[in-house]
């Protein structure tokens, strides 16, 4: 197969559009090849001299479904950086966003065939471009591209720049909502932990506040998703999603006012509650894919954090028993499972039969857990100043002494 080869003598456009010319007139005999190479290579000619970059853009890109099914990998990458390159030619960045769509729409339109490639393509477009909504669409299109095509691991990576990524794009709410989506997708889609789909999802409700009700609509479906994630996760127990207007628009929704109330139990309430709303609600249970076992376990660990934030430092044993529900036996065994998963910093006084409880995770960590350790820290400040205060006193007091007995030193002398 002939390789794109640009030489002084030829543009690489042009290069490409006589290489892909002849490969799509390949089958139609030499003379009517030849005739239609010529006309395609003279319209490319034209466009050039012309400036018509948007009319190249599409002349080169016609046969694009052809060139990847039977051009070589190489090749392939070769002739689309020359296409790809074309975006730095226009002046005009408006004529330079029309060339991006037209050229991303191309690369995405059948996924899975070679979907690694088409993601790297999209890349290297995204790395010519210095227009930063442009690069803002094509990463969009690449997270598409990643889901559709199955290549979901190609792209999670770059998810640790999104923040430099934004300060770059500088986009507005709406994006920001379709790139928070997008990337808990990939994530939900590539069964990445769920803390990291979570942490996007929470991105994206966050964005819907001081929104008129239809706006608010849009999130409902979301905010149905969050909970169910949150609910379902056996490691995620602390949460601020009841400060969200977007999830609080559903406590009183005819459609979702349940799953309101589920959070609301997982993050207020301990074992009883929850049993009792499940006795009433176990075909919406079904209907979500939660699991009734896996939700009890995760109550008993909530609500045995619970039981120590409450507790003046100590948990009776018999306490815990018949708050979790379970046997005598068993206390010491989710015990060990709350510090296992680093819900609770405590020891177990079998002696006495209490679990002393140094520190233990809070399940809401809104606007009143942010105000107590402000607080906190303040005290601990002013502590640490007193502290301060003290030792320089004492420094003084010692310094003044030492030098008083060098003085009475001097006049026995």
């Amino acid at each position: 197969m002939t390789t794109v080869v640009p030489t002084s003598e030829e543009d690489p456009a042009l290069a490409v559009v006589r290489f892909t010319s002849e490969l799509a007139w390949a089958d139609a005999g030499p003379e009517a090849a030849e005739e239609q190479v010529n006309r395609l290579c003279l319209e490319a000619q034209e466009s050039m001299v012309m400036g018509r970059w948007m009319d190249l853009a599409s002349l080169m890109l016609t046969s694009a479904d052809l060139m990847f099914s039977k051009v070589s990998d190489k090749d392939l990458e070769c002739i689309f950086t020359v296409i790809c390159n074309l975006v730095t030619k226009p002046e005009s960045l408006d004529e330079v966003h029309e060339m991006t769509k037209l050229i991303s729409g191309k690369i995405i339109q059948q996924p899975n065939d070679k979907p690694a490639m088409r993601l790297k393509i999209l890349f290297n477009l995204y790395n010519l471009l210095e227009n930063p909504y442009s690069r803002f669409f094509v990463y969009m299109k690449a997270l598409n591209l990643a889901v559709n095509g199955k290549v979901t691991e190609h792209i999670i990576p770059s998810f640790k720049k999104i923040d430099s990524f934004l300060k770059e794009w500088n986009i507005d709410i709406k994006d920001k909502r379709a790139l928070f989506l997008g990337i808990a997708n990939v994530l939900k889609e590539s069964r990445s932990s769920s803390k990291d789909s979570f942490k996007f999802l929470t991105k994206y409700l966050a964005t819907f506040s001081g929104e008129d009700a239809h706006t608010m609509d849009e999130a409902k479906e979301e905010a149905v998703r969050t909970i169910i994630e949150f609910v379902k996760s056996p490691d995620m127990f602390q949460c601020d999603l009841l400060d969200m207007p977007a999830i609080g628009q559903l406590e009183n929704d005819a459609k979702y006012a349940s799953v309101y109330q589920l959070l609301k139990i997982f993050l207020t309430q301990r074992l009883d509650g929850y049993l009792e709303f499940q006795a009433g609600n176990s075909a919406l249970l079904k209907s979500y894919g939660l699991v009734h076992e896996d939700c009890i376990a995760k109550m008993r660990l909530m609500s045995l954090v619970d039981l120590g934030s409450n507790e003046s430092g100590q948990i009776p044993y018999g306490l815990i028993k018949d708050t979790l529900q379970i046997n005598n036996d068993e206390v010491e065994k989710w015990v060990v499972k709350a510090r296992t998963a680093k819900l609770m910093d405590c020891k177990m006084d079998q002696m006495n039969q209490v679990v002393i409880v140094r520190r233990c995770t809070e399940r809401i960590f809104g606007q009143h857990q942010w105000q107590t350790l402000r607080t906190k820290l303040s005290t601990w400040r002013a502590n640490v100043a007193n502290v301060i205060s003290t030792i320089q006193a004492t420094n003084k007091i010692t310094e003044d002494g030492s030098h008083s007995q060098a003085v009475q030193g001097l006049i026995i002398r």
